[in-house]
């Protein structure tokens, strides 16, 4: 019986471990573990990997380094300031990925009610612990339905202005790529968890969630395929990011809205 990513009763299994992570990335997972204990000392709560390495799916040279990193109280500016030279003295440092991307929280935020179905969904199934002490042991279970759907991407509505303008903003090939990976990935992962509930089941693997979505929304099943292979090798073409905000986006807003509502408001 295909377990899609669940438990036998149904709830998520957290994906990724450390002991999936391919020989060639240990040392890099090595230096960001020392690298963010020396950059936020008693400020860190914990940090996490997520994203393909966790998962023993990364791609020397052409994956990124994923990491989000708890902190005991919300971040300031120079909390992210720490993050921004973190993640590029690493990119910097080697060559074994492409690019580096630093969530930052409070755990306050991490914990609260808001973001139940939301950032601790995401720390709880998602994330792989990486330092300090795991806050998913105060988070509950979860399931794949709609509230899980509307709380974790229903939102694409409000993005889509936001990609417009950074679309705009673009300016080089390397601006245009990060751009087209970025949205590329918010789309194919809107999409999986739009038909999510009705599949029962979850993947961060991003080729089989198109073909998930695919299952479901024939029409667009190509599209998606398109999407999910621009997010593994983005282009630097600004038509393709173009496509996407005028018609995949727009329609998946207004299909996903129709089907599972909208995101609640944050503070």
């Amino acid at each position: 019986m295909e377990r899609r990513g669940m438990d036998p009763d149904g709830f998520f299994e957290r994906e990724g471990s450390l002991g999936r992570i391919q020989p060639q990335f240990a040392p890099v997972v090595a230096a960001a573990r020392t690298r963010i204990g020396e950059a936020y000392g008693p400020r860190l709560h914990s940090a996490y990997l997520y994203g393909s390495l966790p998962r023993g799916a990364g791609r020397p040279g052409r994956s990124d380094l994923d990491l989000l990193l708890v902190l005991h109280r919300e971040p300031c500016d120079q909390d992210r300031d720490t993050a921004e030279v973190l993640a590029r003295g690493l990119d910097q440092d080697f060559a074994e990925i492409d690019g580096v991307g630093v969530l930052l929280s409070g755990k306050d935020r991490l914990l609260s009610e808001q973001e139940r179905y939301d950032g601790g969904w995401f720390l709880a199934c998602l994330c792989t612990p990486l330092l300090g002490a795991d806050l998913a042991e105060h988070l509950p279970r979860y399931r794949p339905d709609s509230l899980l759907a509307r709380e974790t991407n229903g939102d694409l509505a409000e993005l889509l202005p936001r990609w417009r303008a950074s679309a705009a903003a673009a300016a080089t090939p390397r601006e245009r790529r990060a751009l087209a990976r970025s949205v590329a990935r918010r789309l194919v992962r809107t999409g999986l968890t739009l038909v999510m509930p009705r599949w029962g089941g979850w993947t961060s693997d991003l080729t089989e969630a198109a073909e998930v979505f695919g299952r479901y929304y024939p029409g667009r099943a190509a599209q998606m395929r398109a999407a999910a292979a621009v997010a593994l090798d983005p282009v630097a073409d600004p038509a393709v990011v173009r496509a996407y905000l005028e018609d995949l986006g727009p329609w998946l807003a207004d299909e996903y809205t129709a089907r599972h509502g909208t995101k609640t408001p944050r503070d």
